[in-house]
């Protein structure tokens, strides 16, 4: 049972938060009695999230996390709602084109790295101002791809953009330690989300390289399925709060043993 005042007077500011992983983030979080930054691509989602939560504990904005003057105004409204800022859970992602990289294009290779890696970047950069005076917490969305599984062919552009995510993570960490502000990272495997809808998969030239591996029924050990969006929200819950408060450049690995197989 999570308390309802573990987060209590923090607010958050959660991308990509209007479906998956985020949903599930932004769910916890008002249960702990944070208010909430739902940012989305689609105002649509974002809006309609918040007023099932209510407008005095969120609001609903839309901004791409790769467009700087949009992640500026999408703190702007923040702060101009609440007042403060204390968690960033940089959680907007899209998983691109998996192909060979032989075929894959400059085209897909940047689409990815403008969402995973300089989305985050942006998102942080633009956090820090905020959270200066009283720390905070930031954490972002990176995965077992690229970081401790590298068995998902095709999956180059992804892999690399989500070990860039640890790499700027922990940067990020020794940076900001000073001025009170953790900086950590959550590495999913396989969870039930909508990620697969950002997927442009070619299974015909990802014949020519993918080395057959015998997996175990169901993939993930500890389950035997694939991991919640909740599951990963409570990991967030933790990095968010002070339960992890000498805890930071870390990442966790949420994936029930599938990267270790």
């Amino acid at each position: 049972m999570i308390s309802n005042t573990l987060l209590s007077g923090k607010v958050a500011f959660i991308t990509g938060a209007a479906s998956g992983i985020g949903r599930a983030a932004v769910i916890r979080f008002v249960q702990a009695g944070a208010k909430v930054a739902i940012v989305d691509l689609k105002l649509e989602d974002a809006e309609q999230l918040a007023s099932l939560i209510g407008e005095e504990r969120a609001i609903g904005i839309s901004a791409d996390v790769a467009n700087e003057e949009e992640m500026k105004r999408a703190y702007e409204q923040t702060i101009d709602r609440f007042g403060r800022l204390d968690i960033v859970f940089a959680n907007a992602g899209r998983n691109g084109t998996i192909t060979p990289i032989e075929h894959l294009s400059l085209e897909d290779w940047n689409s990815v790295v403008e969402t995973n890696l300089t989305g985050t970047f942006l998102t942080v950069k633009h956090a820090i101002p905020h959270l200066k005076d009283q720390g905070g917490s930031v954490i972002l969305t990176s995965s077992i791809n690229g970081n401790r599984y590298f068995k998902n062919f095709g999956f180059s552009g992804y892999a690399t953009t989500k070990a860039g995510q640890t790499g700027f993570a922990k940067m990020a960490a020794a940076e900001l330690a000073q001025f009170g502000i953790r900086v950590n990272s959550i590495c999913p495997g396989a969870i039930d989300t909508n990620i697969d809808d950002s997927t442009n998969r070619d299974d015909a030239l990802l014949a020519e390289v993918v080395i057959p591996i015998e997996y175990p029924e169901g993939n993930q050990p500890l389950a035997g399925k694939s991991g919640s969006a909740k599951q990963v929200a409570d990991v967030v819950l933790f990095f968010a709060s002070s339960m992890s408060s000498h805890v930071t450049g870390s990442e966790v690995y949420v994936d029930g043993a599938e990267s270790l197989l």
